[in-house]
């Protein structure tokens, strides 16, 4: 039971949930979500945890955020997917996760009630561990980011935070690595 709540870089990925130019205009908190995201991305690249980004209806939501773009451009190992359904438990993505053989993925994205929510259950059906990055995620609605929350830790998601996760994947002190990690959160 305890190493439901255990990051090892070698079992984890990234997933980046429609972080997307329309979607973000709308959200009170995408500074605050498009940073924490931006840090996990910074950090993924330098530890080899490899990244997914899923990107709803892009014709009409836009494409990710530059930003978030900048970041994944920058030396990062990922693979983006576009999606109609509002999980990103799509077929497309099971097989790149399936083909990466890491069981522990980490969510962050918009909305968090309906596509990181949607998400979430799909990857937990399918016996993954999920860590959602409760301050990489974000919903127009304080109500229901709350809810989205909540009913993800009912399930079984672990919600844990941006500096928790980067941690957890370094492990201890007094390394180049924890010099770098320490750096982002500066």
């Amino acid at each position: 039971m305890i190493n439901k709540f255990m990051l090892a870089r070698e079992e984890a990925v990234l997933m980046v949930i429609d972080i997307q130019e329309r979607l973000a205009a709308a959200m009170k908190d995408k500074e605050r979500v498009v940073s924490k995201s931006s840090v996990l991305i910074s950090a993924a690249a330098q530890l080899g945890v490899p990244v997914i980004v899923t990107e709803q209806y892009p014709k009409g939501l836009g494409a990710t955020v530059e930003a978030i773009n900048d970041k994944l451009n920058d030396g990062c190992r990922f693979e983006r997917f576009e999606k109609m359904t509002f999980s990103g438990c799509t077929d497309q993505v099971m097989s790149c996760l399936e083909r990466m053989g890491r069981r522990k993925v980490i969510l962050t994205g918009m909305e968090t009630h309906v596509c990181v929510f949607q998400t979430a259950r799909g990857l937990l059906e399918r016996g993954y561990d999920v860590f959602v990055a409760a301050d990489a995620t974000c919903s127009r609605a304080e109500d229901n980011y709350s809810n989205g929350l909540d009913l993800m830790r009912e399930m079984g998601a672990v919600i844990t935070n941006t500096e928790t996760i980067l941690f957890d994947l370094i492990k201890e002190a007094g390394t180049a690595e924890f010099k770098f990690i320490a750096g982002l959160l500066k």
